[in-house]
């Protein structure tokens, strides 16, 4: 028994723009966020047109993902592009009015400084607050990751299918279906990790970014005792035995 190779668009097909904007069209018009899919079940009495379903099942599941990616950095990059650029129009205009102002060129340009300056200030502030270059970043870097990783496994599943052509054939065929269907898991998971360290990393920015920023505007902070602290109540002093003055001698 021996893997068959996909046809054009299967194992042979690098990760390219047109299968990502055709995941991300599915997408669209499909499910609007990262869900499980049905596990594809049929009849095993042909083992390889069964492991070329699966091997398409896991590949369209990872293109999926990655147009995921793709498609929800869109909004963060409009945001933080637009966010830093207020930012850097912000920080030319208020080191520029008071120029203006001090030299005469444009009178009572000072104050107009001072507000640029906090639109900066307030365009950084917002860009942190809501993660969106962070995020941006994240969705990048996972969709690289996925699509990496899917390279890989289409060169491990060509790899496998050309030795099950050319032989000799390693093992039995089911030692052979069994390689192939530990490629397809093996793949599946290191997919499913890359989504959950995505995940773990935004909880830890989430719970970690705003929350900050809050107590330092608010004035709030940990406070660093370095003794312990001191008691509610007063404590009793301990009963001590009373002492016999001396005797005068």
């Amino acid at each position: 028994m021996q893997p068959e190779v996909p046809p054009e668009g299967g194992a042979g097909e690098a990760v390219n723009a047109g299968g990502v904007s055709e995941a991300r069209g599915e997408r669209e018009s499909g499910a609007k966020d990262l869900t499980a899919r049905p596990f594809p079940l049929g009849d095993w009495g042909e083992p390889a047109e069964r492991l070329d379903e699966l091997y398409r099942w896991v590949e369209d599941g990872a293109r999926e993902t990655a147009a995921w990616y793709l498609t929800d950095r869109g909004f963060k990059r409009r945001g933080a592009r637009a966010l830093r650029l207020g930012s850097a129009l912000g920080a030319v205009a208020g080191a520029a009015l008071p120029l203006l102002d001090l030299t005469s060129a444009v009178e009572g340009a000072a104050p107009w400084g001072y507000l640029a300056l906090l639109l900066s200030v307030a365009c950084i502030g917002c860009d942190r607050y809501f993660g969106l270059t962070s995020g941006w970043i994240r969705d990048v870097a996972t969709a690289q990751a996925v699509q990496r990783r899917l390279g890989t496994l289409q060169f491990d599943w060509a790899s496998e299918s050309v030795r099950e052509v050319l032989g000799p054939t390693e093992g039995t065929a089911g030692e052979a279906a069994e390689r192939c269907l530990g490629i397809l898991r093996r793949f599946s998971e290191d997919v499913t990790e890359l989504v959950r360290s995505e995940t773990a990393d935004w909880m830890v920015e989430f719970r970690s970014g705003p929350a900050p920023l809050v107590m330092q505007s608010a004035g709030v902070g940990p406070s660093r005792a370095e003794g312990p602290a001191p008691a509610r109540f007063p404590l009793p002093r301990p009963n001590m035995p009373r002492q016999r003055p001396p005797e005068a001698r």
